[in-house]
Formats: structure tokens, sequence, C-alpha cells
């Protein structure tokens, strides 16, 4: 981790030169890096943690830097996190269930994610931007994007489902690394407007981007961690390290950490435990205060785990072990703060049974809107497609129209 009290040095670079053994050709340290020759589920020295999975706060020398951001939390604070966790997790396991019903089309799951998107996403500020991939449904939450919202798109009905300017929550993104593009312009037209780095709690702005380990490799957020930099824009590069890129491991995707090779940008890249709510808010707010108050553009990596499948479309029972997953398992981000909250007889057993009645009737609702959602009209699918009319665009959408109006009455 860079010190937060300094400019970031040339850490990253000199491990990147110890990395690799001596003599060794790149195919055969990828061959050499079974993910089963060390403990997967250690983030290393570096990882900022403040709830450990037993559910014990703790204070180290290195979580002390961001101590300060967790003042305000008290036992509410702490129950409302709870509540946060499993209710997120309730509207991806009901995205889920409908999906393999044949209601949408297709479902990202965020099980395990929870705590790293809803640490970040408490951490926010209201005029806070954020720039989503599609798994960000935590984050949608805490931007309060009513969740049935979220599966407008994958049930193929609309082209969103909600007003990225409304909640300062921008749609989902398909492609995987556009996100980060869009996140680093934003963030430079803030700039522009003089929208940060005035001192005004109310006014400053920061931005977010965010996305996955494996889209850490693609051009787009190569382009946007540069011009970010060079522009000293007030970006949050927020990677959410699943271990996996789809089916590919992350020894496969790169060989130095995402949060080293910030430096090698030239700003601060920082690692914490994306399975512990309290560091993930903590690291956040830090990290967003750092971005408003115009010293620069920061990564924050949580270190987490994708405890379901890529998409309902994948099984990754082909290409990863189950005893990784159930080590995983152990480290569930609800579980370690319900421990902590059972510990320290913060909440009992009636809160709990009332979490959890409250999550069925947010699963019934959200079940009920994505299944009485209208079906767009044929001719819409051509709106919007420019700003102004287009008069070979309007010619095909009437040629569409009619060609299925062809089909009315009869049996084909």
């Amino acid at each position: 981790m860079t010190d937060p009290n300094v400019e970031p040095g040339q850490e990253a670079l000199q491990a990147s030169a110890e990395r690799a053994p001596e003599g060794a050709e790149p195919e055969q340290q990828l061959a050499d890096a079974p993910q089963d020759a060390v403990d997967i589920t250690d983030g290393g020295p570096e990882m900022v943690q403040f709830l450990t999975p037993e559910g014990e706060r703790i204070e180290t020398e290195l979580n002390a830097p961001y101590a300060q951001y967790l003042q305000h939390v008290d036992e509410q604070v702490l129950r409302d996190l709870y509540r946060d966790l499993v209710l997120v997790r309730r509207v991806d396991a009901e995205g889920f269930a409908l999906q393999r019903q044949g209601e949408l089309g297709l479902w990202p799951s965020l099980l395990g994610q929870e705590a790293a998107q809803v640490g970040l996403g408490r951490a926010l500020k209201p005029q806070d931007y954020v720039f989503p991939g599609y798994r960000e449904h935590g984050l949608a939450w805490t931007k309060d994007v009513p969740p049935e919202n979220l599966l407008g798109m994958m049930r193929g009905v609309n082209n969103g489902g909600w007003d990225s300017a409304e909640n300062n929550f921008h749609l989902y993104t398909i492609v995987i690394g556009n996100q980060m593009l869009h996140a680093s312009g934003y963030a430079r037209g803030v700039q522009l407007d003089g929208a940060y780095a005035t001192g005004d709690p109310e006014k400053d702005v920061a931005v977010v981007a965010c996305t996955g380990d494996g889209g850490t490799s693609q051009g787009d957020y190569n382009e946007a961690m540069v011009f970010a930099a060079v522009a000293q824009s007030p970006c949050v590069f927020f990677v959410q390290n699943n271990q996996w890129a789809i089916s590919e491991p992350t020894h496969r995707n790169f060989i130095i950490e995402p949060y080293k090779r910030a430096a090698g940008f030239g700003f601060p890249g920082v690692r914490v435990d994306g399975n512990d709510v309290l560091a993930s808010m903590a690291v956040g707010a830090w990290a967003l205060d750092h971005a408003r108050s115009g010293k620069g553009p920061v990564l924050v990596e949580a270190f987490t785990y994708r405890m379901g499948a890529h998409t309902t479309s994948d099984d990754p029972t082909k290409y990863r072990d189950e005893a990784h997953v159930e080590a995983w398992r152990a480290k569930d981000p609800i579980d370690r703060l319900k421990k902590h909250l059972v510990a320290h007889g913060i909440a009992d057993d009636e809160y709990f049974a009332a979490i959890d009645a409250e999550a069925d009737e947010l699963a019934a609702r959200v079940r009920k809107a994505c299944q009485t959602m209208p079906d767009p009209e044929l001719h819409t699918m051509f709106d919007h497609t420019y700003a102004g009319e287009h008069a070979q665009l309007t010619a095909e959408a009437q040629q569409f129209v009619e060609y299925h109006a062809g089909f009315e009455g009869s049996d084909h």
C-alpha cells in the first residue's frame, strides 16, 4: 500500500523486478502459478482490514491512517450496514432466480462482493458520480436506484432502466472497460466546472470508476488511468479483484497486483479487504476525500471473491476448485459483520428476523415488478439513437414495424 501521507514511490516497480524467478520464461511463470499452491484468500500484509473473518474489530499500524473515517460508526450505523448487506444479497439472489425461471435473459451476480460495494457506497456523498460496470448492484442500492430498475435491461424491455442524472449513478456498461473512459472524462469535466478542491463538502465532487480484475487488462482501463493521472482529475478507480475474469484466474491477467500498478501511473494505490465492510468504507472515504480535494486520482483494489458464476450463462465448476470457494465462504462479508454484532450485543435474534422479513418483502416486490414490466413497442428500439431526426433510421424503423405486422394473424 502506498502511504496516504506521501507521494507514491517506486515500491511497485521494485516488486515487479523481484517477482519473477531468475531465468523463468513468461509461460513457465504462468504454468508455475496454480492457485492451489498458495492461500488464495490471503490478501497479503498490505491489505487494509478492520474486521477479521471472525468478526473481531482490530487496530493496526496499517489501518491507522483510515481509522478517522470510521469515527461516526456507532451501533446504529453497524446495524444499518448489516441491513444493506442482507438486502443487497437478496436482490441479487432474486435476480438469479428470475433468470433461471425465464424472466430475465441474463443476470450477473455480485454474491460475495457485497461488502466491497456497500462500504464504498456508504462513503459516497450525494454529489459524487459513479460509473458502474454491470455487477454493481450494491453501489446502485447505496445510490438509491430502485432495485427493480436493475432488471429492465436484463429483461430486454429498456435500454437501462433509470435516469443516471437522478442519482448520479450511470447506466450499466456491458462492454468491459468502457466505463473507465466515461468516468475519467466526466472527472475532467468536474475539473473544468470547478466542482472540486473548493473546500466546500457540499460542492466538491469525486468520480468513481468501477471494474473487475479482468477489466484491468483492457486498453480502455489503462488509457483512463493515464488521462486521469496527467489531468490530476478527481477520479477513484475501484477495482473489485474477485479472482476471476470470467474463467481466467488473476495470474493470467496480471503479474503485478492492481493496487501496486497505480504507482506506475503516478498516483496512490491501496488494497483493502473487500469482504470487510468497515475497511471498504474507511479506505473508500479516504480515497474519495483525496480525489475531491484536488490531490488527483487514486486506485482502490478490493480483494474479494466472486462466489457465484460470472453471469448466469457461465458454469464456474468447469474451471475452478470447489475447495477455493469453500475457503472464501469462511470469509463471508455478512457472516463476519453478524458475528461482530452478536459478540458486542449490538443486535439480537429479533433484529435479524426483522431484516430477513424485510428481505422477503423486497424480494416479492422485485419479482412482481419484473413480471409486470410492459414490453416496449417495436419501433421504440430505434428511438434515441441520434439526437435529432435521421431519415434513413426512420425509414428502417417503419420497414421493421411493417415486416412484423405481416405476421399478425399468421400461424408462422
